[in-house]
């Protein structure tokens, strides 16, 4: 490609141009919103510093490991930092309970789904990656994808950028994208290395399908929006009607549709936070205090407990999108639970920072039940200290208080786990396998009970390790200077994610052995690319072939005319054989016939 700015030189004009006068490029990081960035809830959460209180052992840091069980660490955290109120004596309750007292478990919720759970395809239908790979990348999203891109590249070009530009259209972009998965599947350090020549690490297949010029102008100039309108949505910035996400709408809300469309959750579902890191600081980062090397996006996800298929999700864009005064948490659970789409009768799985009485009455309102891990200091949640659980109790200790339709247990593992719900019996007998120490002092294995909460909240939110492996395994991030190119990457990672579940949905229907997530991706790249996965075998040598000693226009002379003495018979077999054949590239005369074939003999 002709006119390309050098390598150093074209990163660094774009980073110096980066996110100027883009909407989303400003920080949402507003000093009221720390807490949100630390995973508290300034709505529901109390600062229990002022009575002394800490919490044990329910923060963040031990829900991002999705299980009720804690790290044998002795420690306590404490997770409210400022944002000081005074707590509430909101909880009637008068002591807790324990596993000797009975309790009556809820009524089950009569699961009616809108939709027959599962996928949403014909199954007589032959479904290859491709082909479920553009449920969520249609053609005409790409087309439009295309046209805002081309556009963006000429705006570029007329603001003085040093490149030149052929139009994107369909079929080149599907190569750009099987690319970017080549790229997750066999790492490199850097883009360029991918076309680097003449070394024994040089990797041929990318030069095959673009130049590195190419496909690095491509990725300058990816924009999702029409940048004409863009220009329209920055004009309003600081009024309501300014969109955050105007420069994702478009293929991110034909992504979220397809998520919806072509799959039907089962019963369990469970919403997770994620973050998307990115190295450059940029609009809608969130830079937690707890996490100081995560710099990324946001995001709320809601997904099926039994295979993490995503169902939905929300990009977290500041406070300014949560304003009903119910608090982050409690909006962004409400916004992803759609009853007229789901249906009724699900159980949603959460970890602490959604969790609160008030969310949890309200989704069974909706006939929706709820289990997840709750910290002290949230509102609402019982403030008794009589019977309650102390530092001292051994292993399996555990304490609940029922304040219909919540049960709130507290049970004592290697430290101090709260967890509550609206679908389950305190205690139904269930154990786990622990080290405890006996009486003489020895450490033993043994068992110990377990709340039915735990157990069931270990059990279904396992979806979310799930689906971050699968999405981490393989991830197609890599650095890049505009902000909503993270996220339109983040997007190829959910439609890829969501089309290889729906294979193996598929395939267990059939009762067929489904590929391997990286055989998927890896047919899902040649496809994109227009290749087989597998490589066809290299030709031979084209000048090694049997040809006549002599061109005889007569054909009764051609047999018997030019014949000359084999040379693998006289040398090998020690006779004189004449034949009317020679090989072209070596100029000896090689017998060819059915019972003696010299040439074959002679090459090998």
């Amino acid at each position: 490609m002709a006119a390309m700015a050098s390598d150093d030189e074209a990163a660094s004009e774009l980073l110096e141009s980066e996110d100027e006068g883009e909407s989303g490029a400003e920080s949402f990081l507003m000093e009221d919103e720390l807490a949100y960035d630390e995973g508290l809830d300034p709505a529901e959460d109390y600062d229990d510093q002022q009575d002394g209180h800490t919490e044990p052992c329910t923060s963040r840091e031990e829900d991002a490991n999705h299980s009720a069980y804690c790290e044998e660490d002795g420690s306590s955290l404490t997770v409210t930092r400022g944002h000081k109120r005074k707590r509430s004596p909101h909880s009637t309750a008068k002591s807790w309970k324990t596993e000797n007292d009975p309790d009556i478990c809820p009524p089950p919720n009569r699961f009616v789904p809108a939709r027959p759970p599962g996928h949403q395809l014909n199954s007589n239908n032959k479904h290859m990656p491709l082909d479920l790979f553009k449920l969520f990348l249609s053609n005409e999203a790409i087309s439009t994808l295309c046209e805002n891109t081309n556009k963006q590249a000429a705006k570029n070009i007329e603001k003085g950028k040093k490149y030149s530009w052929t139009d994107l259209d369909v079929p080149e972009f599907l190569n750009y994208v099987g690319l970017t998965f080549f790229f997750s599947l066999v790492k490199l350090d850097n883009i360029c290395d991918y076309w680097k020549k003449n070394t024994i690490f040089s990797v041929p297949f990318p030069a095959d399908v673009m130049s590195q010029d190419r496909y690095r102008v491509i990725s300058w100039n990816i924009h999702m929006s029409d940048p004409e309108e863009d220009v329209e949505n920055d004009r309003q910035k600081g009024t309501p009607q300014y969109d955050h996400l105007f420069r994702l709408n478009p293929l991110m809300d034909t992504i979220k549709h397809a998520c919806n469309t072509f799959y039907h959750p089962r019963q369990k579902l469970l919403i997770d936070e994620r973050t998307i890191v990115r190295k450059n600081h940029a609009g809608m980062i969130q830079k937690g205090a707890a996490k100081p090397n995560k710099l990324g996006f946001k995001l709320f996800v809601l997904s099926d407990s039994s295979n993490g298929y995503i169902l939905d999700f929300a990009v977290y864009t500041g406070k300014s999108r949560f304003e009903s005064g119910t608090g982050l948490a409690y909006d962004s659970v409400m916004t992803l639970i759609k009853s007229a789409h789901l249906g009724s009768g699900y159980n949603l799985f959460l970890d602490s920072f959604y969790t609160s009485p008030k969310l949890f009455k309200d989704l069974l309102s909706l006939n929706v039940g709820a289990c997840g891990t709750y910290r002290d200091n949230r509102r609402g949640c019982p403030t008794t200290h009589s019977n309650a659980l102390t530092k001292k109790d051994p292993k399996g200790t555990l304490r609940w208080i029922r304040e219909p339709p919540v049960v709130y247990v507290k049970w004592k593992d290697f430290c101090e786990v709260s967890i509550c719900s609206t679908v389950h019996q305190a205690f139904s007998g269930h154990t786990v396998e622990r080290r405890v120490k006996s009486e003489d002092g020895k450490s033993t294995v043994g068992s110990i009970p377990c709340p039915t909460p735990v157990m069931e909240y270990n059990k279904y939110m396992g979806g979310a390790d799930m689906l971050e492996q699968l999405t981490q395994s393989y991830s197609v991030h890599h650095k890049t200077s505009r902000w909503y190119r993270v996220l339109f990457l983040h997007f190829l990672e959910i439609a890829a994610t969501n089309s290889f579940l729906l294979h193996k949905e598929l395939c267990r229907e059939k009762h067929e052995e489904p590929m391997t997530h990286r055989a998927f991706l890896e047919e899902l790249t040649a496809q994109l690319c227009g290749v087989t996965v597998a490589v066809p075998p290299t030709k031979g040598p084209s000048g090694h072939l049997p040809v006549p000693i002599s061109n005889q226009p007569d054909a009764s002379k051609r047999a018997s005319y030019g014949r000359r003495t084999c040379v693998q018979c006289r040398l090998i077999k020690k006779e004189y054989q004449s034949t009317p054949w020679k090989c072209r590239e070596c100029d000896v005369a090689l017998c060819l016939i059915a019972d003696r074939n010299c040439f074959e003999a002679w090459h090998e």
